[in-house]
């Protein structure tokens, strides 16, 4: 699966807002945790915002999600030019 940037914004934001609402937490509860402001949030949720792996990390931490990635061809690694596809999980 070929996966450019948007998509991947829209996946890893859906993902993330779907687990929050799973879990009951308010926007401005899992901001408070993550150490963000509750706009910057509310932004990654809808797919606008471009979250740091630094910020990504502490949501997908408070959020108890994983981010995987996973070359697109069986092997060591994906060949020049490929992308990669990244999923959120659950530990």
């Amino acid at each position: 699966m070929n996966m450019d940037s948007r998509n991947l914004a829209v996946v890893v934001s859906s993902r993330l807002r779907k687990r929050r609402q799973s879990l009951g937490i308010r926007q401005k509860d899992l901001a408070d945790l993550a150490e963000i402001a509750v706009h910057t949030l509310s932004n990654i949720e809808s797919g606008k915002g471009n979250p740091s792996l630094e910020v990504l990390g502490r949501l997908l931490d408070c959020l108890g999600l994983k981010l995987t990635i996973e070359p697109n061809v069986p092997g060591d690694g994906a060949p020049a030019g490929s992308t990669t596809r990244a999923t959120t999980e659950r530990p």
